[in-house]
């Protein structure tokens, strides 16, 4: 999966609502003996795990269809996620690997993952996401995709110039906000945010000029750019999962003989499966190398913490029904306190009692290292 989009108080926001029905992409069956090329999309550039991950796939569907079957990734030169979501409609890429940022645009359902401040571990998510996949799959699959796999890129944080231990410390520095959303604007406006709105690609020079002093993104992507190089603070929250699949569109996808799909299917979910924790685990690793270098975390405190989830519930009402149809976000909220419910009433296991050493048995000697010579 899975990427670097445009994340963002993102579930606070209306940031492309459901879209008209895509026309069906035209997928061209090759003459016989000649391969079928997939053309895929994605944000991320090569030699991050998420472009590993397509090529990988790549490597295994070619193998699978004995060469029939091959992909070219454009990873980075096909325009924000939306756009390329509209080159899928038209034709142009038949596959994709996108965050609920551009899976939002083909339909709502993909919003239900953003509630903001809902989750607050990958369990929780993992076990939500258990539950609802096969609605978001039926989604996607009216509006003439197929999901290959799931996937994520950590979790939503706030970066800044200034120190930002509290909510109020935030709203005092100009904040960049994904532009195209009058809604998603006024939702930051009504929070007591100074917005600014622009793309992905403004934010580093935006950080340059001092058109912005904050902006959200998961660690990996902010390292990554190196946006953090000019605003080293970042305050502990986890503001939300940064979610997404890899897609097919129907049209390439019915061009396959329909006896090998399942086989492709199961070698791309597995493929998916593999990459889940390694890239979970990137967040820590980017984090140690931003304080490294000078990365200043901002813990909260519990008052803190209780003013963003105030500040967040606020808004659920405005995003119940208008971003996440009504039912599946009355749906996530209950397996989320349905999975809390559970773990709570989990008997804690008694830990072992530690064995006593028999003093006829010898313990192993331990070995003197040699005196280092001068």
């Amino acid at each position: 999966m899975t990427r670097t989009p445009r994340l963002f108080f993102a579930c606070l926001t209306a940031i492309g609502l459901a879209m008209a029905v895509p026309a069906r992409a035209q997928a061209q069956t090759p003459p016989p003996g000649e391969p079928l090329q997939i053309k895929v999309g994605t944000l991320a550039p090569e030699g991050t795990p998420w472009h590993d991950a397509l090529k990988e796939v790549g490597a295994k569907w070619k193998k699978a269809s004995g060469g029939q079957i091959t992909l070219t990734i454009f990873g980075g030169t096909q325009g924000e996620e939306a756009d390329m979501i509209r080159k899928m409609r038209g034709g142009q890429l038949q596959m994709g690997a996108f965050t609920t940022v551009g899976l939002e645009t083909i339909t709502k359902e993909m919003s239900a993952l953003w509630i903001p401040l809902l989750f607050q571990t990958y369990d929780e998510l993992d076990y939500v996401r258990g539950k609802i996949d096969a609605r978001m799959e039926k989604a996607l699959g009216e509006k003439g995709f197929v999901v290959l796999n799931w996937g994520d890129a950590g979790w939503v944080k706030y970066f800044a110039k200034k120190p930002i231990p509290t909510l109020k410390a935030l709203q005092e520095q100009k904040l960049f906000v994904w532009s195209g959303s009058s809604e998603s604007e006024e939702m930051y406006k009504d929070a007591g945010f100074t917005i600014e709105p622009g793309a992905t690609t403004d934010i580093l020079m935006s950080l340059q000029r001092g058109r912005i002093e904050a902006f959200p993104a998961p660690a990996t992507l902010a390292l990554a750019n190196q946006w953090f190089g000019l605003a080293k603070n970042m305050m502990d929250i986890k503001f939300a999962p940064v979610v997404g699949a890899t897609i097919i569109t129907k049209a390439a996808w019915e061009t396959i003989d329909p006896k090998l799909r399942p086989t492709l299917l199961k070698l791309a979910q597995e493929t998916g499966a593999e990459y889940t924790p390694k890239i979970r685990g990137l967040e820590t690793e980017a984090l140690a190398e931003m304080v490294k270098r000078g990365l200043q975390i901002q813990k909260l405190t519990p008052q803190a913490e209780q003013e963003w989830q105030q500040t967040a519930e606020k808004f659920y009402p405005k995003i119940r029904g208008t971003i996440v149809p009504a039912d599946l976000f009355d749906e996530v909220r209950r397996l989320v306190m349905e999975y809390r419910a559970q773990k709570k009433a989990e008997p804690v296991k008694t830990p072992e009692p530690v064995k006593k050493l028999d003093p006829a048995k010898k313990l192993m000697p331990v070995k003197t290292p040699p005196p280092v010579k001068k």
